[in-house]
């Protein structure tokens, strides 16, 4: 479609507003962030994986649909880590003929069970999804005698079901310990528990994990095969010092792979959180990372995690499951947008965004229960739109210099407003504006239509001619259904998960690069575009 024709189609919104014209470098400025293979990628709460992978009998072929969508665009499947709270709640009983049995103590947590135990039947899990790597969460917070018994008793289980067709990424030892000895759900250390403490437990059974592997798996404990993320703390923040953690010696067995932390922008009952002040709010995404990159910046300089890459184990928007009306809205997408992709322009090498079963922040509800309908959530538009936006990564591995794909975050003044480049073998390949300015359409009687910002940027001449547009779309920030990615819907109701072309949406629009280089494109607030140059 010619510019004069998206003029037209958004003729529809508001009056237009311009903002000043942006430079785009034409190749990856100093520090560009090189992502991972399965940057996108989905951290997966232990109690709710067999809802989410289902089974041999019956597999979830709506979640591996949606896995598959994303490692369409990206190259690789979402690397799937396997853990979260309820890992440090699993007990393994070898006798138990069913996945899982839990129970919910509403004191606790009404979202999950906090007395949990797992059989043989909840490997089955791990052979539902073809082509997909996964990270298998042991228990660490439980350390009663019969609980470790349990542990050592799960691991022949686990190699077998991971130790085939590639399925094993890495393994983890327990969730967010920085948390065990002040965590509300139960505290289960003592008070002078210290970072040397954790790695002297950390380490010891890290050793014993291996034994056992070396008695049934012996192919998974080779120094390329047996390899861990750690340490998995909560934040940046809490009991137990990251930095410390790594001077005390984590690393010592030269098996950790990746350095992992968890992140949240804020909490669910947080007063004071708003989808505009918390979520849509590019200053507040950057204050956030900042404490990651801190610590990251200060892990480079001690020996042994120098090289390692630094990656989100956990996250997602608001902690404790995310909130209705934020966390499962439109404008949670275009967080999630911002989000990752700012992580990427940093060198957060890979992203893994946390989902449980009736989570609010979920990106899709993978069964039917009788809190939340099967279906495929507002988050997950976000996902392919960061899957899309980066292209194919599956030449950028740890063990690698490749750097086919790289990400560069745009400054711009307004902080409701996001612009980020992507280049390929160093060559300016895309451009993404993200306009975070609220728009309510359940209010819009009051609001008014729509408003529309034009960007101008000025890129090199090399990309003169037509340029694609790309749009992630919804009525609102507030929306939950109705969105589209490119004119493509994933729901559940229409084919499974599986991209459907609808017919009502605009597609095909395009944007003419002067021989100058400049160009300009029309974002209605609440809403995200990518151009698609040729460079």
């Amino acid at each position: 479609m010619a510019k004069s024709q998206v003029l037209l189609m958004l003729s529809i919104f508001g009056a237009l507003s311009t903002c000043q014209t942006i430079s785009v470098s034409g190749n990856p400025p100093a520090g560009a962030g090189i992502p991972l293979e399965g940057f996108v990628s989905f951290s997966i709460e232990f109690s709710s994986f067999p809802d989410f992978a289902g089974n041999l009998s019956q597999p979830n072929t709506f979640s591996n649909n949606l896995l598959n969508n994303l490692g369409n665009l990206t190259g690789t499947k979402p690397f799937i880590r396997v853990g979260g709270n309820t890992q440090d709640y699993a007990i393994f009983n070898s006798s138990l003929d069913v996945a899982t049995v839990g129970i919910i103590q509403p004191n606790l947590s009404t979202d999950y069970p906090t007395i949990l135990t797992f059989g043989p039947p909840y490997f089955e899990s791990y052979a539902t999804w073809p082509d997909t790597r996964f990270s298998h969460g042991f228990n660490l917070g439980r350390n009663s005698s019969s609980a470790r018994d349990a542990l050592l008793d799960s691991v022949p289980y686990a190699c077998a079901a991971l130790g085939q067709d590639g399925r094993l990424n890495v393994w983890e030892l327990g969730n967010e310990p920085d948390l065990f000895k002040t965590s509300a759900q139960g505290i289960v250390r003592p008070a002078n528990w210290t970072e040397q403490s954790y790695v002297d437990e950390w380490l010891y059974w890290t050793g014993r994990i291996k034994e056992v592997l070396q008695g049934n798996c012996s192919n998974l404990t080779t120094a390329t095969e047996y390899l861990y993320m750690a340490p998995n703390f909560a934040g940046t923040g809490n009991s137990l010092d990251p930095i410390r953690t790594w001077e005390d010696g984590l690393d010592n067995n030269g098996d950790i792979e990746y350095i992992s932390s968890h992140n949240y922008i804020g909490g669910a009952t947080q007063p004071g959180v708003t989808l505009q002040g918390t979520l849509m709010n590019h200053s507040m995404t950057v204050a956030s990372v900042a404490h990651q990159l801190n610590e990251s910046r200060l892990l480079a300089g001690i020996n042994g995690s120098a090289g390692l890459p630094f990656i989100l184990g956990e996250t997602n928007s608001l902690y404790n499951e995310g909130a209705p009306g934020l966390s499962n809205s439109f404008g949670a997408a275009l967080w999630g947008v911002d989000f990752n992709l700012y992580c990427a322009a940093n060198n957060i090498r890979r992203v893994h965004m946390h989902q449980g079963t009736n989570y609010r922040y979920d990106s899709w509800q993978p069964i039917e229960t009788n809190k939340s309908s099967i279906g495929t959530k507002a988050p997950y538009y976000g996902n392919i739109a960061v899957a899309a936006f980066i292209g194919n990564v599956s030449g950028n591995t740890a063990n690698t210099t490749a750097q086919n794909t790289s990400i560069a975050n745009i400054p711009l003044s307004n902080p409701m407003e996001a612009a980020y480049a992507a280049y390929q073998d160093t060559v300016l390949q895309r451009v993404m504006v993200i306009n975070m300015q609220q728009y309510n359409y359940s209010n819009a009687s009051t609001e008014g239509p729509r408003p529309v910002t034009t960007y101008g940027f000025q890129v090199p001449e090399s990309c003169t001619g037509n340029a694609s547009v790309s749009r992630l779309m919804a009525n609102g920030s507030d929306a939950i259904t109705g969105i589209t990615w490119d004119g493509l819907s994933y729901n559940y109701e229409l084919m499974n998960g599986m991209p459907v072309r609808l017919n009502n949406v605009t597609i095909g629009e395009s944007v003419a690069v002067g021989t100058n280089g400049s160009f300009s494109v029309d974002v209605p607030h609440s809403s995200a575009a990518v151009v698609n140059l040729r460079c």
